[in-house]
């Protein structure tokens, strides 16, 4: 019986070369917690931002969404992604249906939580804006996808399935206070906190 003859080395090595560089690229495009998918990058305001980490918004057994977090370069502590310069996106996927109002109580509560008097003061009526803006939407359902955008000289913007609701709210200071919910001294999630500065595994 005669055995076939198998391809020389160096074929085969390209051959295992490319399959894996096929996989890779499949495989490198985005990361995944919870079943859902994050780019590893993105474009914003003329801006290639890169995914900084991603977490889980989850009490006991409830999910209620999978969030990353987009810089232009990586941060590993709140300080670092404060410092940031430019465009920033926090993505959340949801992953249940949410009433609008009960985004708009806990985006207030983490803003207090984690802001002195004087910065609430500074911040009352764009905050009050912000949370009309949320407030139009009505229910938030799973499986959509809500932006909070940083524009530099336009200010936070928010979005819903890529459409936006409202006109951008100016303000650094305003948009930290936002990521300050997230990643603040007392953030809403500290599972969450830590994905998103990719700190833990999600």
């Amino acid at each position: 019986m005669t055995l076939p003859s198998l391809p020389p080395l160096p074929a085969l090595f390209r051959r295992f070369v490319l399959v894996s560089l096929i996989l890779v690229g499949a495989t490198a495009s985005a990361a995944s917690i919870a079943g859902v998918s994050f780019e590893d990058r993105i474009r914003l305001a003329d801006t290639d931002l890169l995914l900084n980490g991603t977490g889980l918004r989850a009490v006991l057994t409830f999910k209620g969404y999978a969030a990353g977090l987009y810089l232009t370069q990586k941060a590993r502590t709140p300080e670092q992604v404060l410092a940031t310069p430019g465009a920033k996106r926090v993505q959340m996927k949801m992953l249940l249906d949410v009433e609008a109002k009960e985004f708009v109580k806990a985006i207030d509560v983490g803003i207090r939580r984690n802001s002195s008097e004087a910065q609430q003061a500074a911040l009352k009526e764009r905050m009050a804006q912000f949370d009309r803006n949320v407030a139009q939407i009505g229910t938030v359902k799973k499986g959509d996808v809500v932006n909070l955008d940083f524009i530099p000289a336009r200010g936070l913007l928010l979005t819903l399935n890529g459409q936006p609701r409202g006109e951008p709210i100016p303000g650094d200071d305003l948009y930290a206070g936002v990521l300050k919910i997230f990643i603040g001294e007392l953030p809403v999630d500290k599972k969450l906190k830590a994905g998103l500065l990719g700190t833990s595994a999600p």
